[in-house]
């Protein structure tokens, strides 16, 4: 299974894909004209700046600005940020990190072309809006068939990259930690994911609301405190980081016998896993 797994993941990651991703962001960033860096500072007063704002949403949405801020990023800090970088430095060596820097500065433009295009063509049923990418791809590109067919593989590739991944690290570290049983651990996982889904993207943005904050601040505390204890090794790391993005074999060691393009396809690759950006 896992030389199967590594077979799809070697054809899925090579170069057309990775031209396509990173040729997307580019051509957006371009049309944009940059609109991720040009509109930062209004993005965050959008959405951090109105935490305090009560029922100021209601008229356009269902859920806050920061509401949306605090979804998108439970589902992206995490797992991903911590293993995905791991993974991408044992796969493509420390360049492998500058190649997720620039996936995520071009991803910052697909991913706002995304959201604005779910925003666009969003319809209300029931009292709710609902969206997403089958959406737009129905009315957008009028294509129903491919509108159906991202929808099916969008749900088989919840229980890969995202149910299956976080449950397991979660399960991995309870046992190596405290001894808990896995099976035990996934029945609990499920029934708190089950009451939180159940109702709806509501309840869902209240939970992720109070729990995301706290996380975040203490991914961070957490971050600063490994960089702290090993503050004489940054400077080393970003030569490291640099050095290895383009020229991976002058790092020696294990690294020696990576190519440029391995690197940039690992770095990539983690970087889209991590963000989420297309």
């Amino acid at each position: 299974m896992v030389d199967i797994l590594k077979s799809f993941n070697d054809l899925l990651w090579g170069l057309p894909l990775i031209l396509a991703i990173a040729g997307t962001g580019i051509y957006i960033s371009i049309k944009t004209q940059a609109i991720q860096f040009r509109k930062l500072g209004y993005a965050l007063k959008n959405t951090l700046g109105k935490i305090f704002e009560k029922n100021s949403h209601h008229a356009k949405g269902d859920i806050s600005p920061f509401g949306a801020l605090a979804t998108a990023l439970a589902a992206t800090v995490g797992t991903g940020n911590i293993v995905g970088v791991s993974l991408a430095i044992i796969l493509g060596g420390p360049g492998a990190i500058f190649w997720m820097w620039i996936a995520a500065l071009l991803g910052m433009a697909t991913k706002f072309s995304e959201v604005t295009l779910a925003v666009a063509y969003r319809e209300k049923k029931n009292g709710k809006y609902v969206g997403g990418p089958m959406y737009y791809i129905e009315k957008g590109l009028n294509n129903k068939k491919l509108a159906k067919t991202f929808a099916i593989f969008a749900g088989i590739a919840v229980f890969g990259i995202g149910d299956s991944t976080q449950s397991n690290a979660i399960s991995g570290v309870l046992k190596d930690t405290f001894g808990v049983n896995t099976i035990i651990s996934g029945i609990i996982l499920s029934i708190i994911a089950g009451v939180v889904i159940v109702g709806g993207i509501n309840s869902i943005t209240k939970v992720t609301e109070k729990l995301v904050p706290l996380m975040s601040l203490l991914y961070i505390l957490g971050c600063l405190w490994i960089l702290f204890l090993n503050k004489a090794n940054i400077l080393p790391a970003f030569k490291s980081i640099f050095l290895g993005a383009f020229s991976p074999k002058s790092l020696g060691g294990s690294f020696a016998g990576l190519s440029v393009k391995a690197v940039i396809s690992a770095g990539v690759a983690r970087g889209v896993f991590t963000n989420e950006a297309g």
